[in-house]
């Protein structure tokens, strides 16, 4: 039994290694959403009929509208805790 244990933590570390925004049992809430936040704008971007629709949207061209997703993927959301908004 402690042998698949090993292997399911061995595995599971490795996973964490590769992707970085899976989560672990000390992510904090911001961690999770910045890693949630970053995910969908980058979806968005890799798929061009949501960047598109996203254009549409906003009333702006699709590089524009691209560059401006790119621009909030730098933006992490949300203050992270206990640093204050100066």
């Amino acid at each position: 039994m402690s042998e698949l244990r090993y292997t399911a933590n061995t595995s599971l570390e490795q996973l964490h290694s590769r992707y970085v925004g899976t989560g672990h049992a000390d992510m904090t809430k911001y961690e999770w959403l910045t890693h949630q936040h970053r995910d969908t704008l980058s979806s968005i971007v890799g798929h061009p009929p949501l960047l598109a629709y996203l254009s549409i949207a906003d009333g702006e061209c699709q590089a524009r509208e691209r560059y401006e997703v790119i621009e909030r993927m730098l933006q992490p959301c949300g203050v992270p805790p206990g640093k204050t908004d100066d």
